[in-house]
């Protein structure tokens, strides 16, 4: 499993540093593990540009700028939230492309509306429109996670190409 990842942040971390380019990560399910995984890759600071890990409501909004109204109306877990989060690190951050991660790992929080595996990513760049995702992830905790992590740095590497 954490070799996958590993390979995975390697190969963006190659693509990134071709283009001259940096990232940054707001996260908050993941609680910073796609940070983590890109900066396990030796030489990475050349594209690593920073990580928001956002857990709280209170953090998305000091940090990202996320507004209460939206998480009022929304909730944390929304398609609405990781826009305003990944807007936020771009906008806090000198990256060039940024991914936000929002969900419930469990094993408790679900909902009905909202189950445990229930994922929202949002990716951005400077000149790049933000593009969203909607995931529904199965597995424990650790695996919601990483399934999470991958999916962002995966999305990351398709913004690239």
């Amino acid at each position: 499993m954490e070799e996958e990842l590993k390979q995975l942040a390697t190969h963006l971390n190659q693509r990134l540093a071709s283009r001259g380019l940096q990232m940054a990560s707001a996260e908050s399910c993941t609680g910073g593990w796609i940070a983590k995984a890109m900066t396990d890759v030796s030489g990475s600071s050349c594209c690593f540009e920073r990580a928001f890990v956002t857990y709280s409501n209170e953090a998305k909004q000091e940090m990202l700028g996320v507004s209460a109204a939206t998480l009022e109306s929304h909730g944390a877990v929304s398609e609405a939230v990781v826009r305003e989060m990944v807007q936020g690190a771009l906008d806090r951050s000198r990256a060039d492309l940024a991914v936000a991660v929002s969900g419930i790992a469990g094993p408790g929080g679900g909902t009905e509306d909202k189950p445990v595996g229930t994922v929202w990513l949002a990716w951005a760049g400077t000149d790049v429109d933000t593009i969203t995702s909607l995931e529904q992830f199965s597995g424990n905790r650790e695996e919601v996670r990483y399934s999470s992590a991958m999916t962002a740095l995966q999305g990351l590497l398709n913004l690239i190409d």
